[in-house]
C-alpha cells in the first residue's frame, strides 16, 4: 500500500513539475513574441522620427549651399553688367570676398554626400525594419508550433495560450514614408 501512494505521489510530482516546465516555457516564448513584436514597433519608430529630420537636414543644407551658389552665380553675372573699370572692381572685390568667406566657411559644399547618406540611412532603416519583421514572424513561428505540439498543446489550452498571427502588412503599410525636396 505504501508502495502504491509513494508511485501515485511520484507521479504526480513528475506531472506537476513537468505542468510548471511548460507553463513556464509557454510564458518565455510568448514574451519572446512580445518582444519582438516591440521591435517591430521600435524600429517603426526610428523611421517615423528620424526620415523626417534626415530629410529636412538636408533639404536645409541644399537650399543653402543653392543660395550661395547662386549669390555667386549673381555678382559673377555682375561682370556683364559692369559699366566701367570701378564698377569692375567693385564687382570683383566682391565676388572675391563671397568666394574667400564661403571657402572658409563652407570648405566643403557636397549637397550629394548628404543625398548620398540618406539614402544609406533610409535603405539601412528598412533593412532594419524588415529585420524586425522577419525576427517576430519568426518567433511568432516558434510559439504557434510549440502551442501546437503534443502534449504542450494540452496544457497550452488549459492555461489560455492562443494562436499569434504572423506579420502581414496593411494595405500600403509596405510602402515607405515619401521622401520630397
Amino acid at each position: 500500500m505504501k508502495k502504491l501512494i509513494l508511485g501515485i505521489a511520484a507521479f504526480v510530482a513528475v506531472v506537476l513539475l513537468y505542468s510548471v516546465m511548460t507553463y513556464n516555457g509557454l510564458v518565455s516564448v510568448n514574451e519572446d513574441v512580445h518582444n519582438k513584436w516591440a521591435q517591430v514597433e521600435n524600429n517603426y519608430q526610428r523611421r517615423a522620427d528620424l526620415i523626417p529630420n534626415l530629410v529636412n537636414t538636408v533639404k536645409g543644407y541644399t537650399e543653402h549651399e543653392a543660395k550661395v551658389l547662386t549669390e555667386i552665380a549673381s555678382l559673377r553675372s555682375g561682370y556683364e553688367n559692369a559699366k566701367s573699370l570701378k564698377e569692375f572692381d567693385e564687382v570683383d572685390a566682391k565676388l572675391n570676398t563671397m568666394i574667400k568667406v564661403t571657402v572658409e566657411a563652407y570648405p566643403d559644399l557636397k549637397v550629394n554626400e548628404n543625398f548620398m547618406k540618406l539614402q544609406d540611412e533610409l535603405a539601412g532603416t528598412e533593412n532594419r525594419v524588415a529585420i524586425a519583421r522577419k525576427d517576430y514572424n519568426d518567433s511568432v513561428t516558434k510559439f504557434n508550433k510549440k502551442i501546437k505540439s503534443f502534449p504542450t498543446n494540452v496544457f497550452a489550452n488549459m492555461f489560455g495560450f492562443e494562436k499569434v498571427d504572423l506579420y502581414t502588412a496593411t494595405p500600403g503599410a509596405e510602402k515607405a514614408p515619401d521622401v520630397n525636396f
